[in-house]
């Protein structure tokens, strides 16, 4: 793989590209890491994991497409590709506009468009960004459907923002906000695995089984009364896509 983008390479064997958001357009660290290379971990011991991330510093306004092109930059050849949620966005556009790049590939909590609470939260938290306010408190309705839960998540949220800089997240975010695959999804050629929970409210299942149905050849596994973030910390997520990935 190709040094044009931030990354983080572990383990051994031939490529997987791993596509996550990450609030930062840098290499994760501290607590974001840690989560990342768990869920990770088993996927280094039969692949060299390149976990990319996006540049500093795009235009606000870039599109998917254009994300996805800044992303292929980092390949020198074909490679089997891991996308997780907003990643999955950007593997799928990766997948329909770079087909020689992606050899097979693994959807994980995504679909080919966002659903309308997933859009309505994320359409907030960028505004939020944009404004000069701490944005994560737009995510809490993502994760509980409780309103008292949801006010102790948004405090806690709005504390873990700090003072950082959210314009790239807004960047990527705003980018999905304006991705629908769901009039190419027959250029994915790679044969694909979707992964996806049942309870999913970022991008609703029927979503998800419309995206499978769309992508020639693509299977879908649904965790039962999963939720979104629930998909990837399952048991069965890591043995599920090693399979199909080997």
């Amino acid at each position: 793989m190709r040094d044009d983008l931030p990354r983080i390479t572990v383990g051994q064997g031939p490529p997987l590209v791993v596509l996550l958001f990450t609030p930062r357009a840098a290499n994760p660290a501290g607590l974001a890491r840690w989560s990342a290379m768990r869920m990770l971990k088993p996927f280094t011991e039969r692949f060299t994991v390149h976990l990319l991330n996006r540049p500093p510093g795009l235009a606000p306004d870039t599109t998917m497409a254009e994300l996805a092109a800044v992303y292929a930059a980092g390949f020198d050849g074909p490679a089997r590709v891991l996308g997780v949620s907003t990643g999955g966005s950007v593997a799928q556009q990766l997948a329909a506009d770079h087909p020689d790049l992606v050899e097979r590939l693994v959807l994980a909590g995504t679909a080919g468009t966002l659903g309308p609470i997933g859009k309505r939260a994320q359409r907030a938290y960028i505004d939020r960004a944009r404004q000069g306010r701490r944005p994560s408190p737009a995510l809490a309705e993502l994760v509980t459907p409780s309103p008292l839960a949801r006010g102790l998540l948004s405090a806690l949220l709005w504390l873990s923002d700090g003072s950082a800089d959210h314009s790239d997240a807004a960047t990527m975010l705003n980018a999905e906000d304006g991705f629908d695959l769901r009039g190419r999804l027959a250029d994915i050629k790679a044969p694909t695995l979707l992964v996806h929970g049942e309870k999913d409210v970022v991008y609703p299942l029927e979503l998800a089984r419309q995206t499978a149905a769309g992508i020639p050849g693509a299977r879908l596994t649904v965790y039962a009364g999963r939720s979104h973030s629930g998909t990837f910390t399952d048991r069965r997520f890591a043995p599920d896509a090693l399979t199909f990935l080997t």
